[in-house]
């Protein structure tokens, strides 16, 4: 069954694509050099980076997901993990931030070339690049299956639907229309969460007073202090997970240093990392609350969702008013956090591939229009593969080979916060000791994460991204004490 589209729904739906494609056009015109198009000139404000920041970590499935979580046991649980992320964003703000700003930077991966040389710079920018586009391609073909629902449109309609929208307007206009367009997008999709809850409010015989009076005991208690090796949602697996995760993804990945170095100052980049894991708090509040709202609203109803994370796709088709502009709203919700996500992913790719690889190569310097144009043909490059992982996906095995896939790309940036503090915190390590010590890693957290399960020990996934930084640390410094000083081993 798909969603009924009134006029009223369809005209919200194509304005927001519209007005996509137009902030791509109006941002174009600013793009003469490979740094405007891939560093907006180092002008953009910190509040509007702050908005990219939350709306790039935010897909389609991630809105969903954690709806379902809220709808399911966990209830507001899941809140710890958001404090871990708050927490980990303000270790990179205080520590990784005044690295990124000494100097022009054009890449998150050149503090460790200036640490340990190029090999390292390429090895840390490839795991990037394998990790980013996989991942996303499988997000894009996560968001598409929704999309395949709730339009009725084939897979390969929406993962195109989806990618060549998403690619028009990052080629017209970089990392501005990135941007800019995250801005709207976040607007949007927490715009559309909080009229589903006013409208399930309507919906609920006796309004907000029943809503609340209905949740069961417990179910919005965002703490469990209890402790077990394969649970996520207790507060030290996801507080502590969530940091170390949090200071990964956001202190070792191009995607979200390329914002950082797209603003005026180092501390405005501090303050929009920081206040964006505030957003992100309340963002996971909202979702979760509309999750145990649905609960309520499903208790005792035939027609409840066998899966969890099914239920607000579910709710959005069955129950949404046609025509009132709502089921259009949430429907660019839904494109509006998948292309957030691959817009980033398009940009931050481009910029990695040819800042850590192509320039270093170079034997003369581009000039600036023609590096402008090859930033722009990269782009399309990604988006290219991105939607071709997102439309072979579908062969791979099914969702449990997307999910465990979609894990591989999660710790990754696990091994390269280790690399990281390698180069902060161990001066006699140089290039053997990371290159091990980051293989070790790899092979520690695949380990834990698909060799343990056979003899059934599940350790929980928040504690990878830990896992792979406390590993690489470890054997990078052992490492590093068994070998000769290098001339690497320079201060960063």
């Amino acid at each position: 069954m798909t969603i009924n589209l009134g006029w009223i729904d369809v005209t919200v739906l194509v304005a927001v694509l519209l007005s996509a494609l137009g902030i791509g056009l109006w941002a174009s015109r600013r793009n003469k050099s490979a740094d405007a198009f891939l560093y907006a000139d180092r002008s953009m404000p910190w509040w509007a980076i702050l908005g990219s920041i939350v709306a790039t970590e935010t897909s389609a499935v991630t809105v969903l997901s954690v709806t379902g979580v809220g709808y399911g046991d966990v209830g507001m649980k899941f809140l710890q993990f958001g404090f871990g992320l708050l927490l980990g964003r303000l270790v990179v703000a205080a520590v990784f931030m005044p690295l990124f700003f000494s100097g022009r930077l054009t890449s998150a991966y050149e503090v460790l070339e200036k640490r340990f040389g190029i090999t390292v710079r390429r090895f840390a920018g490839a795991m990037f690049l394998v990790a980013r586009n996989i991942g996303d391609g499988l997000r894009l073909y996560l968001g598409a299956l929704v999309l395949q629902v709730l339009l009725g449109f084939s897979l390969i309609e929406c993962v195109l639907i989806t990618g060549v929208i998403t690619i028009v307007y990052t080629c017209l206009g970089g990392i501005r229309s990135v941007v800019w367009n995250d801005c709207i997008q976040l607007l949007i999709y927490v715009a559309g969460g909080i009229a589903t809850l006013f409208f399930l409010a309507n919906l609920i015989p006796g309004g907000w007073g029943a809503m609340f009076d209905g949740i069961p005991p417990g179910k919005l208690n965002p703490f469990d202090f209890g402790f077990t090796l394969s649970e996520n949602n207790q507060v030290w697996a996801s507080v502590l997970g969530g940091a170390v995760l949090g200071m990964g993804t956001h202190g070792t990945d191009q995607m979200m240093v390329q914002r950082y170095l797209s603003t005026r100052t180092r501390q405005q980049a501090s303050l929009a990392l920081s206040v964006s894991g505030l957003v992100i708090v309340f963002q996971f509040a909202l979702f979760l609350f509309i999750g145990v709202c649905l609960g309520i609203f499903y208790d005792g109803r035939a027609d409840a969702p066998e899966k969890a994370d099914q239920v607000y796709q579910h709710f959005i088709v069955n129950y949404f008013p046609t025509n009132s502009g709502l089921a259009g709203l949430m429907l660019a919700a839904v494109l509006a956090a998948t292309m957030s996500t691959l817009s980033s992913s398009f940009s931050a790719s481009a910029s990695s591939l040819l800042n850590d690889f192509v320039r270093p190569l170079l034997r003369q310097p581009m000039n600036e229009r023609r590096m402008l144009r090859v930033s722009q043909v990269m782009a399309v490059g990604f988006g290219c593969l991105q939607m071709l992982v997102g439309i072979t996906a579908q062969w791979w095995g099914g969702p449990s080979v997307v999910f465990a896939v979609l894990g591989i790309a999660g710790f990754v940036f696990g091994v390269l916060l280790g690399v990281f503090a390698l180069a902060m915190l161990v001066p006699r390590a140089g290039t053997a000791a990371v290159l091990i010590a980051a293989a070790v890693a790899l092979a520690a957290v695949s380990f834990v994460k698909f060799g343990l399960p056979r003899w059934d020990i599940v350790v929980a996934s928040h504690w990878l991204a830990l896992i792979g930084s406390g590993t690489a640390l470890t054997v990078g410094g052992v490492v590093s004490l068994l070998m000769p000083k290098t001339d690497q081993t320079r201060t960063p």
